[in-house]
């Protein structure tokens, strides 16, 4: 078993990165490192590791090379928005600390001081409070900015937000976790708020864990957030929100993927039409028509052809089920019992976009039902039962295409996609990634292994791909598409390429790292030499003029995936002869294809 300074020796410590949401753009403002130790270790453990490190007298030769780490892997893989470096208050007001060498490592790895938030946390009584809020001034000056965390849990934090006025404050997560239902919580975060507007601070709410703890705290009008329901924390952390938690920012952006799932399918689908009445029409006229009408649960109430009001069978049923109460109310107008705030949503109303905001509104517009319009006129109603249908049967359809290793679309899904963009007359980029050397991989550590390879490769891919404007799919065994439609596609292909140089190696043993890749004997009773797994891509722009179907771009892409693969290590190959003329001219002029070592 490695000991502490075993990893000191090596550098046994890896990076992982926590995204940090911001609420108002419904993007990532960047990301939190943490560190662990070795795997299969007690020292695994940060808690274990810093302990250790305390107990035998290195905790800063043990900050040290966690920072060297962090920089490293953030650089490495190129990623975006702000970097929350964790640093202790010892570490803070030590000379070798204060003496420049964080801002020579970063100038040497060319990471701007100015995209670094030094976090200080109170995980230790502040002894030395003065020296410890000039070194955070010595540092603003220098260009970092400050973030104090764990606030709530002590004391000097306070004080050090109202001497210290930092860029950030991350509210401990005592007041987070279940904040959602308990009012008291709630008063602690907008009073912080409060103070937070009038400082210029930005407060981030730590350890998210749930839908309801997110709401809650967006909500009261908290800047950032960060947790398990946002992101874990990844060595490979994604570069933008999953769909669920977009959805909650309400932002006006949809992805535009129309395969066989429930992102295409509109509210007109489960469109059903029932007869409207007036707003004048007799009660004793809609008991007769519910009557009649066995299977109509509401009935719509219209003037002017423009909804106004809902009728739920039951609620109406169960009111004139009194006694005398159909003598008293039968020639009064409907409108006296009709809901006059029914759930209104366009028939061009993507339904995962109602399935969502049905979840989270009254229970009453899923039992009522809800009307459905076309630009503000009535057309018909819908039901939470026919909502729930529609959404499973397209579950299970997407179920049906996807690959069980991975759960990403398969070749039917990707396939429609790519004839959906042909058709729209859009242009894209189909990326084909392929792992080198898998087999070899596969037979010497067996097939567990060689699953785990192609989920850290899908994850990691997936990883590079907006939601918004990107597909991925999984065409099977080590071979992935990705349908780019981001502007920035080229730079998200050396992204991932980038990553999986800098953190597949965790996958492999230590032996086979040591020597670049496998020995095995071949039929012959020689030894031979496998490289280690890398990844290739090959890319080709589709332009709709140039291609009529999705054969034509497979067929383009495999050619492109080929000449990634011809030459060693992680490769990126970009078919550039389809491009227009003028585009040839603007990037890359008179060359065909370009490599990307």
């Amino acid at each position: 078993m490695k000991t502490l300074q075993d990893i000191l020796n090596q550098r046994d410590l890896s990076a992982l990165f926590q995204p940090i949401m911001d609420f108002s753009s419904g993007t990532f403002l960047g990301f939190e490192a943490l560190i662990r130790g070795p795997a299969d270790n007690p020292l695994h453990s940060p808690i274990n590791l810093f302990g250790a490190a305390r107990q035998q007298g290195l905790s800063l030769e043990i900050e040290m090379l966690c920072r060297q780490i962090v920089l490293e892997s953030f650089a490495a893989q190129n990623l975006p928005g702000k970097l929350f470096l964790n640093v202790s208050q010892e570490a803070l007001t030590h000379p070798s600390f204060k003496n420049g060498q964080t801002l020579t490592y970063l100038e040497n790895l060319g990471i701007d001081p100015k995209r670094v938030i030094i976090e200080i946390t109170e995980n230790q009584p502040a002894f030395d409070f003065e020296g410890m809020r000039n070194a955070l001034l010595h540092y603003r000056s220098m260009g970092f900015q400050i973030a104090i965390d764990d606030l709530g849990e002590g004391f000097s934090s306070l004080r050090l937000w109202s001497e210290l006025r930092p860029e950030f404050v991350k509210v401990d997560m005592h007041f987070v976790q279940g904040v959602n239902a308990d009012p008291l919580k709630q008063q602690f975060l907008r009073s912080i708020q409060s103070i937070a507007l009038s400082s210029g601070t930005q407060v981030i709410a730590e350890s998210i864990e749930t839908a309801a703890e997110f709401r809650t705290i967006r909500d009261i009008g908290i800047a950032c957030g960060q947790g398990n329901f946002i992101a874990r924390p990844n060595h490979i952390p994604p570069l933008n929100p999953p769909v669920e938690v977009g959805c909650l920012i309400n932002t006006n952006h949809h992805a535009e993927q129309p395969y066989s799932n429930a992102r295409n399918v509109t509210v007109e689908t489960i469109l059903r039409y029932v007869e409207p009445v007036q707003p004048e029409t007799e009660i004793e006229k809609i008991f007769a028509n519910f009557s009649e009408n066995k299977n109509v649960r509401a009935i719509p109430v219209v003037k002017n052809g423009r909804p106004v009001g809902l009728i739920n069978r039951y609620e109406f049923v169960d009111s004139l089920a009194q006694p005398y109460r159909r003598e008293l109310l039968g020639k009064k107008p409907c409108a006296d019992m009709m809901n006059a705030a029914p759930l209104l949503v366009e028939k061009s109303t993507l339904i995962h976009e109602l399935s969502g905001f049905l979840s989270e509104s009254e229970i009453r517009h899923f039992t009522d039902g809800f009307i459905i319009t076309e630009q503000g006129r009535y057309i018909g109603i819908g039901t939470g039962q026919d909502l729930l249908r529609e959404i499973t049967k397209a579950q299970i359809e997407t179920a049906r295409y996807a690959n069980p290793l991975t759960l990403l679309p398969g070749n039917v899904p990707i396939n429609e996609h790519i004839e959906y963009l042909l058709q729209s007359g859009k242009s894209f980029a189909v990326c084909y990634g392929d792992l080198d050397n898998f087999k070899p991989f596969n037979d010497v550590c067996g097939y567990r292994k060689g699953d785990e390879l192609i989920q850290f490769t899908a994850r990691l891919l997936s990883n590079v791909c907006d939601p918004v404007h990107d597909f991925i799919g999984h065409i099977g065994g080590d071979d992935f598409i990705l349908i780019l439609q981001s502007p920035d596609w080229e730079q998200r292909c050396d992204r991932a390429l980038s990553a999986f140089a800098h953190t597949s190696a965790a996958l492999f043993d230590k032996d086979h790292r040591s020597i670049g890749g496998y020995l095995t004997g071949d039929r012959h009773g020689r030894i031979v030499h496998h490289p280690l797994p890398t990844l290739s891509i090959g890319v080709v722009w589709v332009n709709p003029e140039l291609f009529s179907s999705h054969h034509e771009v497979a067929e383009a892409a495999t050619v492109a995936k080929k000449m990634a693969k011809q030459k060693p290590g992680n490769s990126l190959f970009i078919e550039r002869r389809r491009l227009h003329q003028h585009e040839v001219a603007e990037k890359q002029p008179e060359i065909a294809g370009a490599y990307y070592g």
